[in-house]
């Protein structure tokens, strides 16, 4: 992934850059990284403090957003966020898919329907109805690039983490099929397994872990940004932060 970047680390000057749970975590520090690299983001989150904390750091790189908060349960809403992204900019260069939930940890025949719904409709849902009123706009630039953050989860489906592997293992089913429909454009789909990362989900996870060995979201948010670089060509494939290279998906 090393050399994406061009050499003023403005390779995303003047691109549209869509990310999702931007609020806190893995998506704050896209967002921050993204906007240094010169992209106008636009954060999507629940939260609104968060966004607010995330506007100002932005604007102190000399960069700008546009802030949406917005439950990515809403699909409507969604749709409507499409259409003010085409209303203002008439396409969309870059989409970060990085919001999702860890539900709950238990045998799959415990898990409460709602707490099922709830996952899924965050984690599966919401990524196809970005998908859907992104598409023609990801089409419309140059060098429309999408990246959906999933999870090592997905592969390994250990015990007890059956209900969020089987949403990231979606995630990955959607990312590698898209990315077949648009072989023949200018967009490059891929997924990012960013593995064990400092954030408040890992701390829910792994409650009796020393969260100072791990990673700090901005230390792997370059990695993570890379791939919605114009200089990106893989599609349909995975990078994996603990290895360092693409796999297949």
């Amino acid at each position: 992934m090393a050399g994406t970047q061009d050499q003023t680390g403005q390779d995303l000057a003047g691109k549209v850059v869509l990310v999702t749970g931007a609020s806190r975590g893995i998506g704050y520090a896209s967002a921050i990284e993204a906007a240094r690299r010169g992209a106008h983001v636009v954060a999507v989150a629940r939260t609104v403090g968060g966004l607010e904390e995330l506007d100002d750091e932005i604007q102190d790189l000399g960069s700008a957003a546009t802030l949406v908060p917005l439950d990515l349960r809403d699909g409507d809403a969604i749709d409507r966020l499409g259409a003010a992204i085409f209303e203002r900019w008439g396409a969309l260069d870059g989409l970060v898919a990085n919001a999702g939930q860890l539900g709950v940890l238990s045998p799959l025949p415990h898990v409460k329907p709602e707490d099922f719904d709830k996952v899924m409709a965050v984690n599966v849902t919401a990524n196809f109805r970005l998908l859907r009123a992104t598409d023609l706009l990801l089409r419309q630039s140059a060098a429309g690039r999408v990246v959906f953050v999933s999870s090592s989860s997905a592969r390994s489906a250990r015990p007890f983490w059956g209900l969020y592997a089987a949403s990231k293992a979606a995630v990955d089913a959607m990312a590698k099929s898209y990315a077949g429909e648009v072989a023949q454009t200018k967009v490059k789909v891929n997924v990012f397994y960013p593995g064990a990362v400092r954030t408040a989900m890992r701390a829910k996870a792994m409650p009796g872990e020393n969260p100072e060995v791990l990673p700090k979201p901005s230390d792997i948010a370059p990695k993570l940004i890379d791939l919605i670089s114009p200089a990106v060509k893989e599609s349909g494939r995975l990078f994996n932060i603990e290895t360092g290279a693409f796999e297949d998906i």
